[in-house]
């Protein structure tokens, strides 16, 4: 998955791209020029970076909580099984020589123009969907709240059968409406601040509506994916040459010449929303054991939560260290693994989180309609 990178706006990387130092990245680029960032300018950029992956993983793994007891179908989650697991690595990385090719073959203008129409309307889907908690809090009350259906269907009489049925408020379109504003000035302009707020939008929803099903299910998506990031980071240049060529809001990025050139600063600090969604998925499974320990604690959030602060300094560390591109994925999936895994070894509920299993809310549904029948 992407990395932490450095560099110019002309390298923003895409889901996958390897931690790279500035230099680096210039001396890839071609360009005469190499940026120095100031110790200043290299701390609040990595800091920032932390502190934005930190804030969607925390917040949802919270609302992956309620997530998985809702009714809605807007807020029902995926479940992700273990053969859904196994094939993930295999399936991203077809889609990655996918790109490759295309970025190859065909006209990266024209590729990257179709992907910014994409990623603009899930953006906007995203944004409008972490928002609308924060605007069912400060709607206020003398307003009208109408509710409203979209609704469509295929057949008729006995044979109908719904496509789409989504209800939405009012709040929801003030949500949409705003978030159509930034989906604009990000089209337009490509700015970070644009970039960041779908960014964390796309992060917050996925580590949300994505659930595991069990530990296993974790560690085998995130095994399976440490092998596909040091593969094509080490083994091949597939990963770098999309990561230069890919324009998505797919990553956090933070520019190290704030302080000398204000919100026009152009050489980014970026971190890939793979290794924030990835790890941040097996934290919020973690979260819901914890939860359904019901014994008041969140031992095991906070455990694999501080192992990923760990993991990810830990990869800033090494790559300042030995100024080589490295997959952050190499030092985060240890960390988020190894240390739950200590804790419930020392606490003897090793066989208890192993154990521990979620099912689909389509399943328990039909769970529910087939008791009731009995």
């Amino acid at each position: 998955m992407a990395d932490i990178e450095q560099g110019s706006p002309a390298a923003l990387p895409a889901e996958g791209a390897p931690l790279q130092d500035a230099n680096d990245t210039d001396t890839l680029n071609g360009t005469a020029a190499k940026f120095v960032a100031t110790a200043e300018g290299t701390a609040l950029a990595y800091g920032s970076l932390v502190l934005m992956a930190l804030l969607p993983i925390f917040f949802g793994a919270l609302r992956s909580v309620s997530s998985s007891k809702s009714k809605n179908s807007s807020d029902m989650p995926e479940t992700i099984t273990s053969r859904d697991a196994a094939r993930f690595p295999i399936i991203a990385s077809c889609t990655l020589f996918g790109l490759y090719l295309f970025f190859k073959i065909f006209s990266q203008e024209y590729i990257n123009l179709l992907l910014s129409m994409y990623f603009f309307v899930l953006g906007i889907l995203a944004l409008s969907h972490t928002m609308s908690p924060f605007m069912n809090r400060v709607f206020p009350a003398t307003l009208p709240n109408k509710q409203y259906q979209l609704l469509f269907t295929q057949g008729s009489g006995e044979s109908k059968e719904e496509i789409v049925n989504y209800e939405f408020d009012t709040k929801d379109l003030i949500c949409l409406g705003i978030s159509s504003v930034v989906g604009v000035w990000y089209v337009l302009k490509k700015h970070w601040v644009a970039n960041n707020l779908f960014g964390l939008a796309f992060a917050l929803n996925g580590v949300e509506l994505l659930h595991l099903n069990n530990v296993s299910t974790g560690c085998i998506l995130l095994g399976g994916l440490f092998v596909y990031d040091v593969f094509w980071v080490f083994g091949t240049n597939v990963m770098v040459t999309v990561a230069k060529s890919f324009e998505a809001p797919i990553k956090l990025v933070f520019p190290q010449d704030l302080l000398e050139r204000g919100l026009d600063a152009s050489n980014f600090a970026m971190l890939g929303l793979g290794d924030v969604v990835i790890p941040g998925i097996f934290i919020a499974l973690l979260l819901r054991f914890d939860v359904s320990l019901k014994n008041n604690s969140r031992t095991y959030f906070y455990t694999s939560f501080f192992a990923y602060i760990f993991g990810l300094g830990f990869t800033i560390f090494i790559m300042h260290t030995f100024k080589h591109a490295q997959p952050a994925l190499l030092y985060l999936v240890p960390a988020c693994i190894g240390f739950p895994v200590v804790v419930a070894l020392v606490k003897g509920e090793l066989t208890e989180m192993f154990r521990y299993e979620e099912s689909s809310p389509e399943l328990e549904a039909e769970k529910t309609e087939s008791d009731k029948d009995k």
